[in-house]
């Protein structure tokens, strides 16, 4: 399945690395680290050297308790890298964004994945998204980042993860967006317990039937350090276990922090899974 990011055709249907690139002074694993546009360009030259096929860059942290930030220092963060990485890497550019205004001018000036955490929930935002005319990528989250580890509840937790992204897809294609475009994520982490994680990751292969390719992220989350007793950056092999269990149920995308580590992990499922 070829799906085409504002010029650059991949086929989903192999699983594909994205590095992380958070421009941020607060996200959980790497905030403050890649502030500046030298800083956060060699960093991304570095994860395409290592095999990337996206860079997915954030503005705004979205790691529980997060608080917001306004558009124009969103913009202000955001737009400078995406700007260097289009101009300088040949990677696709992809913008972790709530923001309507930070899709459409992000958009503009390279970008050529919307990746919404929010599923185009905010006030717009499935109509800028339509307008873009890239791909998205549409997440499951229960409440707000800030509240969303509040009290997590679910009576099953991968029917209505199903059903809130069937409902989204709905609101996204009505909006416009063409079905070919749209990629979906369950949201490790955003609203879930480790055990609504771990079983979402056991039934992955469920959501295929809802017919798009599937965007995972689990890279150092703290379900892995529930689960293992490691701090955040002590997580790769854990990140790793989880990375190597999505890309043999059929993930397109993996989000991942460890973008080489990653990549070799893909390619040992990619050669198991030509030999079955």
């Amino acid at each position: 399945m070829k799906v085409n990011f504002a010029g650059r055709q991949l086929d989903l249907s192999d699983c594909h690395v994205m590095g992380i690139l958070n421009v941020t002074p607060d996200s959980f694993s790497d905030g403050g680290q890649f502030n500046s546009v030298d800083a956060a360009l060699l960093r991304a030259k570095q994860m395409v050297a290592d095999g990337a096929a996206f860079i997915d860059v954030g503005g705004e942290s979205t790691r529980p308790g997060a608080a917001p930030v306004s558009t124009q220092q969103e913009l202000d963060r955001v737009c400078p890298v995406v700007e260097a990485i289009a101009r300088e890497l040949d990677v696709v550019v992809s913008v972790d964004t709530s923001n309507p205004m930070v899709m459409a001018e992000t958009v503009k000036i390279g970008a050529g994945l919307i990746n919404d955490v929010r599923a185009l929930q905010r006030d717009g935002a499935p109509e800028v998204a339509a307008q873009a005319g890239v791909p998205v990528c549409l997440m499951h989250i229960q409440g707000e980042p800030d509240t969303m580890q509040d009290s997590p509840n679910y009576r099953n937790v991968r029917r209505e993860v199903s059903s809130f992204l069937t409902e989204r897809v709905r609101v996204a294609e009505a909006a416009g967006v063409l079905p070919e475009n749209i990629i979906l994520d369950p949201g490790f982490g955003f609203g879930k317990t480790v055990e609504h994680n771990v079983q979402l990751l056991a039934g992955m292969e469920q959501m295929h039937m809802l017919g798009h390719p599937l965007l995972i992220g689990i890279s150092r989350k703290s379900m892995l350090g529930v689960i293992t007793g490691r701090e955040v950056n002590e997580r790769l092999s854990a990140s790793l276990a989880a990375a190597t269990i999505s890309a043999m149920k059929g993930a397109s995308i993996l989000r991942v922090h460890d973008v080489r580590e990653t990549v070799d992990a893909v390619k040992v499922v990619t050669a198991v899974k030509e030999a079955m």
